[in-house]
């Protein structure tokens, strides 16, 4: 169908427009045409940018949310921050079911024997052992004969008082005999290595002829499992909670932490075993002289209580039994991200190889910090003769530091470690 009324609405609208366009205009009315023309232009054009301007507005440059800056932060955050704690938490509190020992008139007396942390260990499993046996634990003498040959007391080195305030609620601790004891016969017993509580049970026989048992090594008496959970428990407050280091040693190892946060707000502490004794003892000497090997080889056999004489070494590193190298440290870090800017606190005694060892390290990291370098010499007079002591203050950095890197896994990197997850998981990195 055709629509008529459109049709004839359109003739309309073409008849008037011709008729519009054949009418002579003045030229004033021309002029003002295309003026209203040009303005109504302008109007288009600025509505027009308006709106664009409103859709589309200029970016603002951030640096935070820039993807690489991003991307930087998250590896920062990887190389510095904690692991997630997965719910985890310490235990040390004691079941209800638990009891303490009163100790009455048993005593057992101790030779702890070994470095710092083979000493703490040990100390902490015989405060154990003095609980199960129902007795009095004498304050412990410490080894005078290990390789530094450190005269240190208990006290030199723990706070005494509040070990022995702490543990109060399990084992009854005295500082000494009582006088009328002191030459009395006493059962000197090398208790069997890694032992269960059964064990101990069986060794309370022996009060019914002596009153003061001697045991004459500390570290290993104890077995890791099977234990019941209120052990294990003391254990951890005996080593975590009771035996914190002696005032001295407390003040100038957060003295030294409060230093290296200045420095810079975050460090690293690596515990870099490569001292003489432990070289000599693994029978590790690749990178080494063939002096220098000679001389760590007589070393181990003069040692006495070292009782593998005859080490390949090339199969201890095969096997990966040795202590990475400095210069393998430097890689190591490298590796895995961490920039020549670091701060590392070097946790270590001497250095075989001294300062020609180091510069390898120094050629990756030159930001390296010793407690030597870090405390002045007044400080450090105290402790200049006492191995175990200085290693106390190695002990403290380490537990605070933001990473802790140990290049060997002895007893000062899996004691530092435990303590660290303790504490809530802080970050260790341990080489494999």
């Amino acid at each position: 169908m055709v629509n008529h009324r459109g049709s004839s609405h359109n003739h309309m609208r073409t008849a008037s427009t011709a008729k519009f366009i054949s009418r002579k205009q003045s030229p004033r009315a021309i002029a003002l045409y295309i003026f209203l023309l040009f303005a109504f232009s302008i109007f288009i054009f600025v509505f027009n940018a308006g709106n664009i301007v409103e859709d589309h507005p200029a970016p603002v440059i951030s640096i935070q949310s820039h993807p690489q800056t991003k991307l930087l932060q998250t590896a920062d955050d990887e190389l510095w921050d904690a692991p997630s704690r997965h719910g985890l938490r310490p235990c040390v509190k004691p079941t209800s079911r638990y009891k303490a020992a009163h100790g009455s008139d048993r005593y057992l007396t101790v030779k702890s024997n070994g470095g710092l942390n083979q000493m703490r260990t040990g100390i902490s499993d015989m405060v154990a052992v003095a609980h199960i046996m129902n007795a009095t634990l004498v304050i412990p003498q410490l080894d005078r004969r290990s390789f530094w040959q450190d005269s240190s007391i208990f006290s030199d080195i723990f706070d005494e008082l509040h070990f022995i305030t702490t543990l109060q609620g399990d084992v009854r601790i005295v500082r000494e005999l009582p006088k009328e004891l002191e030459l009395v016969p006493r059962a000197r017993k090398h208790f069997t290595s890694w032992s269960s509580m059964g064990y101990y049970k069986e060794m309370m026989q022996l009060w019914n002829d002596h009153q003061v048992i001697h045991v004459a090594k500390s570290d290993s008496r104890l077995a890791n499992n099977d234990l019941p959970l209120d052990i294990q428990r003391l254990r951890c407050r005996a080593l975590y909670h009771a035996l914190h280091f002696s005032p001295p040693i407390e003040s100038l190892g957060k003295k030294l932490v409060d230093r290296l946060r200045m420095r810079s707000g975050k460090y690293i502490a690596l515990h870099l075993r490569y001292e003489k004794d432990m070289l000599a003892f693994t029978g590790c000497t690749s990178g080494l002289s063939d002096a220098e090997s000679e001389e760590l080889r007589i070393m181990r056999e003069n040692t006495k209580h070292w009782k593998v004489k005859d080490i390949n070494s090339t199969e201890q590193r095969i096997g990966g039994f040795c202590p990475l190298t400095p210069k393998e440290v430097g890689i190591f870090l490298q590796a895995i991200g961490y920039p020549p800017s670091t701060l590392i606190y070097v946790a270590c005694g001497e250095i075989y190889g001294g300062d020609a060892r180091l510069s390898e390290l120094m050629s990756f990291f030159p930001n390296l910090v010793f407690k030597e370098k870090l405390a002045t010499k007044e400080e450090l007079n105290a402790f200049a003769k006492h191995a175990s002591q200085s290693a106390a203050l190695d002990y403290i950095v380490s537990l605070e530091s933001d990473v802790f890197v140990p290049s060997y896994s002895g007893n000062m990197a899996r004691a530092v470690e435990g303590h660290r997850r303790f504490l809530g998981h802080r970050k260790t990195i341990t080489p494999d």
